[in-house]
């Protein structure tokens, strides 16, 4: 059944391997209503709305890295290619916009579903 539903939501098989489910649950999961997908996002990502579109990227990428390196400002800057101290200025610029939300696990939860892999 699980293979079905994967099928249906437009998941296939990575190279000449079969699909294999257990290896694309977390597709699986985003994937099962890409509607409340979309609500979260928007939700989740509201305080950036106000902003730039160049402004709002490099926020968004940020935020981003530092979610997946859980804080850790050496390793966003790396991926980032930018200096520590332009990491710890973005984070201050989201500190303002988010508040309290960055340090609350539901939350913390919400920004990193929604900016996760979008769904192709």
């Amino acid at each position: 059944a699980r293979v079905l539903r994967a099928l249906r939501l437009g998941l296939t098989a990575r190279g000449t391997a079969p699909l294999d489910t257990e290896q694309r649950l977390p597709e699986l999961v985003l994937r099962a209503d890409e509607e409340a997908l979309g609500d979260l996002r928007a939700a989740a990502l509201a305080p950036l709305d106000g902003l730039s579109e160049g402004v709002r990227e490099k926020l968004t990428a940020t935020l981003r890295s530092w979610l997946l390196h859980h804080g850790r400002r050496e390793q966003v800057a790396a991926e980032l290619f930018v200096h520590p101290q332009t990491v710890r200025y973005r984070m201050g610029q989201l500190r303002e916009l988010f508040g309290d939300r960055l340090e609350d696990p539901q939350s913390v939860l919400a920004l990193t579903i929604a900016l996760g892999p979008r769904p192709v």
